[in-house]
């Protein structure tokens, strides 16, 4: 089981990415800001952060600059989290340090696969490919609280 902060504001989308998450097997801590994204991450020392870039208080750019200037978060996989457009968000989540990106709205029948991929620091596109036979359950997951 892979420990996994999700940096996010938007209660739907946190709680969404949570669900499909922990359905998959991993351990989920949320935050709803970047200070708070900050403190849980270098309290908790996950195995991968998914970060929102356009947070209320920092913004995506900062959060992923002060993890990474911490040598316990050098090997830790950061994936962007957002609503940008495609050719946008990979072209930021690159400048920004990210290690890969998810746009939303999430697949949810891929959505765990990419997240293991990214774990396991295999291309998310070839994950995609059998990604449907490891999480065609995790599509039922209900979405409403």
């Amino acid at each position: 089981m892979s420990q996994i902060v999700v940096i996010e504001d938007n209660v739907q989308n946190a709680r969404m990415a949570s669900k499909l998450l922990r359905h998959a097997g991993h351990e989920v801590i949320v935050a709803e800001d970047g200070e708070s994204g900050l403190t849980t991450a270098f309290e908790n020392d996950p195995d991968l952060i998914l970060i929102d870039l356009g947070l209320p208080d920092l913004d995506g750019q900062t959060v992923v600059a002060l993890l990474r200037q911490q040598p316990t978060m050098q090997g830790t996989p950061i994936i962007a989290f957002t609503a940008w457009p495609e050719g946008t968000a990979h072209s930021m989540a690159k400048a920004y340090g990210c290690d890969g990106v998810i746009t939303k709205p999430i697949d949810t029948r891929l959505f765990a696969g990419q997240i293991q991929a990214y774990i396991k620091n295999v291309d998310p596109a070839a994950a995609e490919t059998t990604a449907t036979d490891t999480t065609e359950d995790t599509a039922s997951v209900e979405t409403t609280s």
